[in-house]
């Protein structure tokens, strides 16, 4: 990074500011004791003799008060360098882009085109194919972004400051300004709270999740204008139509599994608001193309239809007569948009969602069909170039925002509609114990009683299930009112059992009251996220698509199924590699039984940001896909520090959608060819191995108390960074620890065994077991796109694992015999995962390949283990204070513990 001129000036000339701003704040003796800890860390990596000791002393002899002013100071510089690595890649692109003219740049839409057409596709072909893609990215907020929305924000603020300051033609004075605001925002940021005082409300969550959803309505159009470009250009003299294959989706509001915060009414107003937010924006584009859109009948005509469509709608709605009055007559389309914005200001006053107001639109379809009249109108008339403009650009979002901006998910536990749907048949009187039946009597149960309208008295029943059926009627309004587009689907987390998603139909489709409509055809979804489950999942859709009632609901959905697969939990239950090859044995067999039915599958990937929960590359990710997955599209999550990493700056979420988009289609051309038998066999093998190696680990004796005491896991449970709890039921144990946290522990104490715990015992015991193993699993990684995907992500985790400052954090177990026999578990299965990946891949070190990358790892190490050794300090400190019951000093301590979680989380650029 620093062989990189405008990299490494950008990150000294803000480490200087923000140098003169600590001195300022925090005086000169604690900016040179953070300069001291900084060069003390860096001799330590470097092995200088006494460094180690000299900086275990200085920290340990610090006040809370020093440590405090540290660990912002390193904090705030990772947030910094953060911020410039991110502008480094942006100019990397752009380099690329230029030096590649006039050849299309990698993993484009133009380049993705080009592959339509060397696979043999004509453009009839393929049309064919785009009409099949979708592609749904879902928000989630999973509590994995550390960082507050207020710090967030100026440092979007800076990176616009320093977008200014490259700006060639500068004049000094205009230079020296834009210094000064930098040095105002870098002043204001360490005046800031770094941490939020208090957990956020989910209606604060939905805040968030719309903060990046700007981005996406400025970035979406500019892919529909790069693909319709491609295909003009490839396919010349042919026209396409580009359908809404990308569209968007949120958790949030919706999400209950463990949250008791999503209530009905929580629910109700996410609804309100991201249509509301998605109104506003539109309102926005009508007044920007009614400044622009200044065409007079008397030089150019107008269509017909257009003009009928003013007078009409000034017949439909009288207070029409005056907005229009101030208006030339001749021009006809400001006119016409006039109404539109009319139409707009009436659904933006929609203040519940019991009726619209009169005047309002009620869905994305019906803004779409008046601006086609626009459209069409000025391509009858030589006003084609006008279309490609601002309208064009709105006519895309509309369709992929629609009147909502993303369809909401709704998503419970399957154990939670059981106990709904036992009190519900108890009290109807249907049966006494709905929990106590077999499977057979439970699906007969459901089935014998789906659909049907029963008077249900809401006061016999517990807050719990009224809060259920009020969820239900919040879903029947919303469809009733705005449509079914602003709702997703209906997601079953924990499903075990066909009776789970019975369970689900009967609670949609029940109607309790003479009152109650139909509810929508939302999709039913199962999330499958153990690897028990995942193994059963075969059964499962088997007997779902075998059933003549949940198949008359799938015909309501035109018969395409989603099924979820759940990347966190399934890695956390089984481990890296076995989850991984679960996850993707479980993608081929499900394609298989949906085709044997005729249904289309798509596949929704539960992914998380970190290596632990699926992260990686999503282009990467999308490739080693088995290619038969694909055919229906695919559903992704994106959660936590996800959306701040890629939605954040326009350029990078431009480019990330970009690379969705291509890996989609590039995947979908693949050969239907399954992988070598001999390979899928040898992944059985190793997936077996890894398992039981990393099981040995999870169930070793007295392992939880080795986790609770070698990670800072229970300050993390406590961290105010989301809504939701971090245990699903509020049980101590893993069984009942979210992924999520389990993730950012092992993060946080460099270990990140959840990522890679289990690779190397398997490697080496495939390599015992046969003679040709390494060679074979050699063979695996050049020629099969999935086994170099996991092999290569692991490869990171490893990269950016550090042994070292595991085993400070592993001294702070207090029994030595429970310390040292976990702990030799760990670092013996690391370097054997070291070595076994560095044999396969053929490399002389981790991240040999990826120079970048394996740079910016040792340049951050030192800056990362100051925040690391004083957690480690603070955790003793803390658990000293709780022996003594002194809980003024606990309180110091897990405040300044937080501020070390986010600098490390900061420093590694992942939380869980």
């Amino acid at each position: 990074m620093e062989k990189r001129e405008k990299l490494g000036a950008e990150i000294r000339f803000l480490g200087r500011v923000l140098g003169d701003v600590i001195r300022e704040q925090a005086g000169s003796a604690l900016f040179e004791l953070e300069e001291e800890i900084r060069l003390g860390a860096r001799a330590r990596r470097e092995g200088a003799p006494g460094a180690e000791r000299a900086l275990g002393a200085r920290i340990t002899s610090m006040s809370d008060a020093e440590a405090r002013i540290v660990v912002r100071a390193f904090t705030i510089f990772f947030d910094l360098m953060n911020l410039a690595e991110d502008r480094e890649r942006v100019r990397v692109l752009r380099e690329r882009e230029r030096g590649r003219y006039p050849e299309p740049r990698s993993e484009s839409m133009e380049e993705a085109v080009l592959l339509m057409q060397k696979a043999g596709l004509d453009a009839k072909g393929s049309q064919a194919l785009l009409d099949m893609l979708s592609i749904g990215l879902v928000f989630t907020a999973h509590p994995t972004e550390a960082k507050r929305r207020s710090v967030r924000t100026k440092v979007r603020l800076l990176r616009q400051f320093l977008v200014q300051l490259d700006d060639a033609d500068l004049l000094p004075r205009e230079r020296e300004r834009i210094v000064t605001r930098i040095r105002s925002l870098l002043t204001g940021l360490w005046q800031t709270d770094l941490i939020r005082p208090r957990r956020p409300s989910v209606l604060e969550e939905v805040e968030v999740g719309l903060y990046f959803a700007a981005t996406l309505w400025e970035v979406a159009p500019d892919l529909y204008a790069e693909l319709d470009r491609a295909l003009g250009k490839i396919y010349p003299g042919s026209s396409f139509r580009l359908p809404p294959f990308l569209g968007f989706g949120s958790w949030i509001g919706g999400d209950r599994d463990g949250n008791p915060f999503v209530s009905a009414r929580v629910t109700e107003l996410t609804l309100m608001r991201m249509r509301a937010a998605a109104v506003d924006a539109h309102l926005s584009r009508c007044r920007l193309l009614f400044d622009e859109l200044t065409t007079s009948e008397r030089q150019a005509a107008v269509s017909w239809d257009l003009r009928q469509a003013v007078d009409r709608r000034a017949r439909e709605y009288p207070e029409m007569l005056q907005l229009l009055e101030p208006l030339s007559p001749h021009e006809i389309y400001r006119r016409f948009l006039k109404t539109v914005e009319w139409r707009l200001q009436r659904t933006r006053a929609m203040d519940s969602l019991e009726h619209l107001p009169t005047g309002a639109y009620r869905t994305g379809a019906e803004l779409s069909a008046d601006l086609l009249l626009i459209r069409d109108s000025l391509r009858m008339n030589k006003g084609s170039a006008i279309v490609e403009g601002n309208l064009q650009a709105w006519l895309w979002q509309t369709e992929v925002f629609g009147l909502h901006f993303a369809r909401l998910d709704i998503r419970q536990e399957s154990g939670r509609n059981t106990l709904v749907v036992a009190e519900i048949v108890r009290v109807l009187g249907l049966c006494p114990d709905y929990t106590s039946l077999d499977e057979g009597a439970r699906r007969a149960l459901l089935r014998g009683s789906l659909g049907s309208r029963r008077e249900l008295p809401h006061d016999a029943l517990s807050a719990d299930a009224r809060e259920t059926l009020d969820s239900c009627e919040v879903l029947r309004r919303a469809a009733a009112t705005v449509g079914e587009e602003a709702l997703g689907g209906n997601i079953i987390s924990m499903t075990h059992r066909f009776s789970d998603i019975l369970a689900a139909l009967w609670l949609m489709e029940l109607r309790p009251g003479r009152s109650a409509g139909p509810m929508p055809a939302m999709d039913i979804i199962p999330l499958f996220e153990t690897i028990r489950d995942l193994e059963h999942a075969r059964e499962m859709v088997q007997d779902m698509l075998d059933d003549p009632a949940y198949r008359r609901h799938l015909a309501r959905r035109r018969n395409v199924q989603i099924v979820m697969i759940g990347y966190s939990d399934s890695t956390k239950d089984g481990g890296y590699l076995a989850a991984c090859w679960s996850l993707y044995k479980t993608q081929s067999v499900l394609s298989e039984v949906a085709q044997q039915h005729g249904v289309r599958l798509i596949f929704f990937h539960g992914r998380g940001g970190s290596l632990g929960r699926g992260g990686g590359p999503a282009a990467r990710s999308i490739l080693a896909l088995p290619p038969e997955s694909l055919g229906a599209g695919l559903r992704m999550t994106e959660q936590g520090e996800v959306l701040a990493d890629r939605y954040d700056d326009p350029r990078i979420a431009g480019r990330h959608l970009e690379q969705v988009i291509w890996a989609t289609l590039a995947a979908s051309l693949q050969p239907l060819t399954p992988p070598r038998a001999e390979w899928q066999a040898a992944m059985e093998e190793l997936a077996r191995e890894a398992l039981a190696a990393y099981r040995a680990l999870i169930e070793e004796p007295c392992f939880l108390s080795y986790f609770e005491q070698a990670t800072p896991i229970l300050e993390i449970e406590s961290l105010p960074i989301a809504s939701r709890p971090a245990h699903r039921h509020g049980a101590r144990g893993l069984s009942d620890l979210r992924a999520i946290p389990w993730v950012f522990a092992w993060t946080q104490n460099r270990c990140m065994i959840p990522a890679w715990f289990g690779l190397g015992s398997a490697f080496q015991a495939f390599a015992r077991a046969h003679h040709d193993g390494w060679q074979t699993m050699r063979a695996m990684y050049e020629g099969w796109p999935f086994f170099r995907a996991t092999l290569d992500n692991a490869v990171l985790a490893l990269a950016k694992s550090d042994m070292d400052i595991g085993r400070t954090y592993a001294e702070l177990v207090e029994d030595a015999e429970v310390r040292e026999r976990i702990w030799g578990m760990i670092s013996a299965e690391y370097q054997r995962s070291r070595d076994s990946v560095l044999r396969t891949n053929g490399q002389p070190q981790l991240l040999e390949e990826v120079g970048w990358l394996q740079h910016s790892i040792r340049l951050r190490n030192p800056n990362t283990d100051p925040l690391n050794l004083l957690q480690v300090e603070w955790l003793r400190r803390l658990r000293e204070a709780e022996r003594r019951g002194d809980e003024e000093q606990q309180r110091e301590c897990r405040e300044l513990l937080r501020l070390t979680i986010e600098g490390v989380a900061a420093g590694m650029r992942t939380t869980g």
